[in-house]
């Protein structure tokens, strides 16, 4: 098993910048791909972001030349940088994580970005 702790999450105003982080812990060695998804009130989780344990990175349309995703395997750690917020980014942040055989979901951070 692999447990998921984020942290970082707030209340910042639009053209401001957050910085998420998540924690991986358990059996780290088995994860293969890290990453981000968001879910809006009323709407479905979406991608933000992943990267694999190489270091390859994706972004959802949305977000890219904005936010930046990277990953640190020795502290087992992921972490999202978001830039130029807006108040369509406000959502609930997951960080995600797949080994072989498994999905896994941090508890969620709250990201509330106001006009």
């Amino acid at each position: 098993q692999v447990q998921l702790v984020e942290s970082g999450g707030g209340l910042v105003q639009a053209g401001g910048s957050l910085r998420l982080s998540c924690a991986a812990s358990g059996k780290v060695l088995t994860i293969n791909d890290m990453g981000w998804y968001r879910q809006a009130p009323g709407k479905q989780r979406e991608l933000v972001a992943t990267i694999t344990s190489g270091g390859i990175t994706n972004y959802a349309g949305s977000v890219k030349g904005r936010f930046t995703i990277s990953r640190d395997n020795a502290k087992n750690t992921v972490y999202l940088q978001m830039n130029s917020l807006k108040p369509e980014d406000t959502a609930v942040y997951y960080c995600y994580a797949t080994s072989e055989l498994h999905a896994y979901w941090g508890q969620g951070t709250q990201v509330t970005v106001s006009s």
